[in-house]
């Protein structure tokens, strides 16, 4: 359990047969920069997010942060055409905002984890063409959101995969596996 929480998720697909469900909370940067570097972003979603870690049962939020958040998009999967419907959201995602929202969103998220039930695991994605976007939420109020992610850095963007509530699961494994040890 540790090490799949530790390394977020990386490699689980639906192949794996998961029972818990998962719930995936994507913030994709919606301002005028993101342009050049949309299409290569969203595939990338589309192919290492979407299409290795959903299945049925689970559920995605997607925000937008342009110049304010806004979701666009929540619902669960029920089928597979559910996650054409996704990719297709995804896909129509029009830049247009002088700035990004991400603290907005994140702040949005928060409220969301905060109802979210301990039976389901959490995977959170943030997309952005610049780290520089990301600045404001990395120092403000959602530091402890953020304090486990990882980066995945691509030549015009690069995506924040967050691992919110870890703390706690990480806290429960630890001590499970000191209690194991006496």
């Amino acid at each position: 359990m540790l090490i799949i929480l530790v390394s977020f998720l990386p490699f689980l697909s639906a192949e794996d047969r998961r029972t818990i469900p998962l719930d995936l909370y994507l913030i994709i940067d919606d301002s005028e920069a993101f342009q050049n570097a949309k299409d290569n972003a969203i595939a990338w979603v589309n192919e290492q997010v979407l299409d290795r870690l959903l299945m049925e049962g689970d559920s995605v939020t997607i925000w937008t942060a342009g110049d304010s958040a806004r979701i666009l998009y929540s619902g669960e999967i029920s089928t597979l055409d559910a996650k054409k419907d996704i990719q297709d959201t995804l896909n129509s995602i029009e830049p247009e905002g002088k700035t990004t929202d991400f603290i907005g969103a994140l702040r949005e998220l928060e409220l969301v984890l905060s109802l979210t039930p301990q039976d389901r695991l959490p995977y959170s994605v943030l997309v952005t063409a610049s780290a520089r976007n990301l600045w404001p939420a990395l120092t403000g109020n959602s530091q402890s959101l953020l304090r486990w992610f990882r980066t995945e850095k691509y030549e015009r963007w690069q995506a924040l995969i967050i691992a919110p509530g870890i703390n706690q699961r990480v806290s429960q494994a630890a001590s499970t596996y000191m209690d194991s040890m006496r």
